[in-house]
């Protein structure tokens, strides 16, 4: 019988750990690769970029300043944790997931005197890297997007389509392999990530591992 007048004696629950409906799925190697990225914690931002005392009293929160040009995105000295444009008044902070409490109320207690929304939507989303030779290439087969580097260089963001699914894909600025892509080639160092709802993850999964495979064919 446990003694509910001793705290100490209760046991301590573990801490859940994160999961996703891509958790169980082995990486799709080959010339193109397709993995799901370690779980981070995501914050949803809203406010007006037009009041220099939100933007300043974000960037407090933040440390670093929020990305104002569409489809854009800001990350900070250390590289940990990354903002992305969403929309004229909206943006997704990515950051260590252990950090990710801690941020949500440096927002909220210096963005209290203005008219804002920071929402924590961890669990909202799943992250997907694919990268390769044929990356841009996968891709292609089911966003509308223009993916030439001319048109979406490394460094930007922007939310499309992939199939049915909505999705937010970002080409990283810095590629840790040495690959760039001022040829106007995709290279063995294409490297892309999709962020979906975690309800479309294991749709948008399946439709890349799919469009791998008949293209390594």
């Amino acid at each position: 019988m446990v003694d509910f007048d001793n705290t100490d004696a209760m046991p301590t629950p573990p801490t859940p750990t994160p999961t996703s409906p891509a958790a169980a799925r082995a990486p799709v190697d080959g010339e193109t690769r397709l993995r799901e990225l370690s779980c981070c914690g995501k914050i949803n931002l809203r406010g007006d970029p037009g009041d220099e005392n939100f933007t300043r009293a974000a960037a407090d929160a933040l440390g670093m300043a929020l990305p104002l040009a569409p489809n854009t995105v800001a990350t900070d000295a250390r590289g940990t944790v990354l903002v992305f444009w969403l929309g004229p008044d909206e943006w997704l902070i990515h950051l260590p997931l252990n950090d990710t409490e801690s941020q949500l109320q440096q927002l909220r207690q210096h963005l209290a005197p203005f008219h804002h929304a920071a929402t924590e939507v961890t669990d909202y989303y799943t992250a997907l890297e694919l990268r390769g030779k044929h990356a841009a290439d996968v891709l292609a087969r089911g966003c509308p997007l223009d993916l030439h580097p001319r048109v979406f260089p490394p460094g930007a963001c922007a939310q499309s389509r992939f199939g049915n699914a909505s999705v937010l894909l970002y080409q990283p600025a810095q590629l840790d392999d040495g690959g760039d892509h001022d040829d106007g080639n995709a290279n063995d160092s294409a490297r892309f990530l999709i962020q979906v709802r975690w309800s479309f993850t294991d749709y948008v999964w399946d439709y890349l591992a799919t469009v791998i495979d008949a293209l390594a064919d």
